[in-house]
């Protein structure tokens, strides 16, 4: 569970970042995507949002769009938002604040975007509090786990139905760890959230 849907203690922490996002009057959920791009795996997630009409958001490791910067420019064009999820993938916790924040510099370079997600959703308060100011901390709502090796396609699929809410930041992975899991899951996750009434938006800076 504190992994799955972040405890109100730990988001308490953090009054800068967004966990969730609840619109009046609807029914709402936001499908993210985190570690991307890579060729592997971020192509077939492309095509199956494509199918189902849904605008996702992308948190892209600088170094892949670097590396792939096809593959960021075709986010862009089939119109999805994306963010920073700094160059390297710094965890915060064990990274030295000045460090962290020129590996988040270097990243919107390639990446220019206010938009921001802390790798693996940890960073110390300081370094929340040193960018505030020139991004959106972009938490999570819903962690769907389809990165574990523990977990099924099942058990992730069950972890959706049971945590989800109007406004869930819900985080998939667009990378190798996760391929197994994700692709059995996302187009399950798509089709029931939809049959549920859930509008699935992209986040953007708003």
């Amino acid at each position: 569970m504190l992994i799955e849907q972040p405890p109100l203690l730990y988001r308490l922490l953090f009054p800068e970042a967004i966990w969730r996002i609840k619109r009046k009057k609807r029914k709402v959920a936001y499908i993210t995507f985190d570690d991307g791009p890579i060729p592997e795996v971020t192509p077939w997630v492309l095509d199956v949002l494509d199918r189902y009409n849904v605008k996702a958001t992308f948190f892209m490791v600088g170094d892949n769009v670097r590396r792939y910067p096809e593959l960021f420019e075709e986010i862009k064009r089939r119109g999805h938002s994306y963010g920073n999820h700094t160059m390297h993938h710094l965890q915060g916790f064990k990274t030295p604040r000045r460090k962290y924040l020129v590996d988040i510099t270097k990243a919107n370079r390639l990446i220019d975007s206010s938009l921001f997600r802390p790798p693996h959703g940890l960073i110390s308060t300081g370094q929340a509090k040193a960018i505030k100011n020139h991004y959106n901390i972009i938490m999570y709502d819903l962690v769907t786990r389809d990165y574990s090796k523990r977990m099924t396609p099942e058990k992730v699929m069950d972890n959706i139905r049971k945590r989800v809410r109007n406004g869930s930041i819900i985080v998939f992975h667009d990378s190798l760890k996760a391929e197994r899991n994700m692709k059995t899951v996302l187009p399950q996750a798509l089709e029931w959230l939809q049959s549920k009434g859930y509008e699935l938006l992209p986040i953007t800076a708003e």
